[in-house]
């Protein structure tokens, strides 16, 4: 649960830590009802989810800026470990692009169960992780995530 967080928050373990506080006080109010269904696994990752990109629709209307956090100078060195550059990407998806991706190809859901967690069609799963995929592959190609870092 805390790994698809810090994937959905862009790589900020603070905010990943939140998240999933936020998901376990959810499924605490539901328990009852949830542990009868047996959907826990799916209710977990959908109310995350949602969660993270209510979030990010939050701190995109606030227009944040993390006072400490120093800008970056210079291009990172070489030896930059590729699983960083990858996040660094990742974290620059739309949430909702960002948020398929990482359930189909981190958390490997089936294109269904991404369906069923984010509540949208098989066919827009699709053409998100194609699109997200894409994007990712744009970004590491050109360079940029290096460059510009984590938003």
């Amino acid at each position: 649960m805390r790994r698809t967080a810090f994937l959905l928050c862009g790589g900020d373990w603070h905010r990943a830590q939140d998240l999933v506080q936020t998901t376990l006080a959810k499924m605490y109010a539901v328990w009852p009802r949830l542990s009868r269904t047996g959907s826990v696994d799916a209710y977990a990752r959908r109310v995350m989810v949602r969660a993270a990109i209510d979030e990010s629709r939050r701190a995109h209307r606030r227009r944040e800026s993390p006072v400490d956090r120093v800008p970056e100078t210079g291009v990172p060195a070489a030896a930059v470990d590729d699983a960083v550059d990858v996040r660094r990407a990742l974290a620059r998806l739309p949430p909702g692009q960002r948020a398929v991706v990482v359930l189909r190809y981190w958390e490997d859901l089936s294109v269904a169960e991404v369906a069923d967690a984010l509540g949208r069609s098989e066919g827009t799963v699709k053409s998100q992780a194609a699109k997200g995929l894409a994007a990712l592959r744009a970004l590491l190609a050109e360079g940029r995530v290096a460059v510009e870092g984590l938003r």
